[in-house]
């Protein structure tokens, strides 16, 4: 994932949140979870492009637009070039933040 911050840039919202998928079944699993976890915190959805199938989903929330595409279709569009001026942070993937074990070779030794 990544937010671009739009402000100060004459942008029609605040900031652009990017994520990818494998599948357009993914696109579309995303995007609900994003909408629901946006209306369990009381945000307001007011529109949303894209449909069942679709490689790209745009939600926008006002402040915030989402964009959900495969990997395809987010190279092919590619806005993180078009709003090259935004400043960019990179969110990682929640499995990269997932600890790792620590590599102990003794442990390796014991095993039966």
């Amino acid at each position: 994932m990544t937010l671009l911050d739009l402000a100060n840039l004459g942008a029609f919202t605040g900031s652009f949140l990017l994520c990818s998928a494998f599948s357009t079944r993914q696109v579309e699993a995303i995007s609900d979870a994003i909408a629901e976890a946006g209306a369990r915190r009381g945000i307001h959805l007011a529109h949303r492009e894209g449909k069942s199938g679709a490689e790209w989903v745009l939600l926008d929330f006002g402040h915030v637009v989402a964009h959900v595409f495969t990997e395809r279709a987010r190279k092919f569009y590619d806005l993180e070039r078009l709003w090259r001026a935004a400043r960019r942070t990179d969110i990682p993937d929640v499995d990269d933040l997932a600890p790792r074990a620590a590599h102990n070779p003794a442990a390796e030794r014991e095993a039966p």
